[in-house]
């Protein structure tokens, strides 16, 4: 039987990163979230904190096991913390080229035994694979935001992924009682080869002036049941994500429902990226 993943890294501190620590913490493994300066980690724990702040207050968790969660966490900019990791999930900003570096540096501090695991949700995983000399060891594991609340995590086989190493994320993935679900290593995975062309649907629809974006998003939350519109989803991804979503789908089915439209370059450019700059479709406060 394959030995289970007790201790586990994140490399990047951001929105997502945060999520999959306190997921993993709620779980009681111990996590290390590496970020090689300060001020991001700082920041990680402020967002941690109030999330699980906002638990105690639901009532979803004791006030004495708030404590533990975020003792469990442990924000270092000390790249050695992670040599003891049986998995190091990345969470750094979705660049192919940043992300190949980071797998490459995980690869040599890292025993052989390490699994590597990628939370991109469009690049290739043979791609960050092919940074690493443990091809068999690396796989995706997407997570959906907000990571502590979203059960769903796609398991992205890769063309050299192990059995092995899939039975034990698999396992890892039910233990902070989510579900994987396992899919072909091809750009976008399951969720966002369906969601995309939807999304810019919407942006189209926006950019042409079919119709206002209250409408366009009214008519698909009433019309459909979302909880959320076309343009209000695209605001909370963050605009920047999903146009590097865009432009790996595009690249690599070269289908005009993958392209982003020239709108999203232009807010994208301007720093118009959602609700995380506060400006997007909508402006925020």
């Amino acid at each position: 039987m394959a030995p289970s993943i007790e201790r586990v890294g994140v490399v990047g501190a951001g929105l997502m990163g945060s999520g999959i620590a306190e997921s993993v913490a709620r779980a009681g493994l111990a996590v290390h979230v590496h970020e090689p300066e300060p001020e991001p980690l700082a920041r990680s724990r402020e967002r941690v904190e109030r999330s699980v702040a906002r638990a105690v207050e639901g009532g979803k968790l004791e006030p004495a096991e708030a404590t533990t969660l975020i003792a469990t966490i442990d924000w270092t900019t000390d790249p050695d913390e992670l040599v003891g990791c049986d998995l190091v999930v990345e969470a750094v900003t979705e660049d192919p080229g940043v992300k190949s570096s980071v797998f490459a540096k995980l690869d040599r501090l890292l025993p052989a035994e390490s699994i590597l695991a990628s939370n991109t949700s469009s690049i290739p995983i043979a791609q960050l694979a092919a940074a690493t000399a443990r091809r068999e060891r690396v796989i995706g594991l997407h997570f959906f935001s907000p990571v502590p609340v979203m059960r769903l995590v796609e398991l992205v086989v890769g063309i050299d992924t192990s059995d092995d190493t899939v039975a034990r994320c698999e396992a890892f993935v039910e233990r902070l009682g989510k579900r994987p679900i396992r899919t072909k290593d091809r750009s976008g995975f399951i969720v966002n080869m369906l969601l995309v062309p939807y999304l810019m649907a919407g942006v189209r629809m926006y950019e042409e002036g079919f119709a206002e974006r209250e409408a366009i998003d009214e008519a698909m939350r009433l019309g459909c049941g979302h909880p959320m519109g076309p343009l209000e989803l695209a605001d909370f991804i963050g605009l920047d994500v999903l146009y590097a979503v865009c432009d790996s789908l595009f690249e690599e089915f070269k289908r005009a429902e993958y392209a982003p439209p020239p709108l999203m370059k232009r807010m994208v450019v301007s720093g118009h990226l959602g609700r995380k700059t506060g400006r997007g479709f909508y402006d925020y406060d």
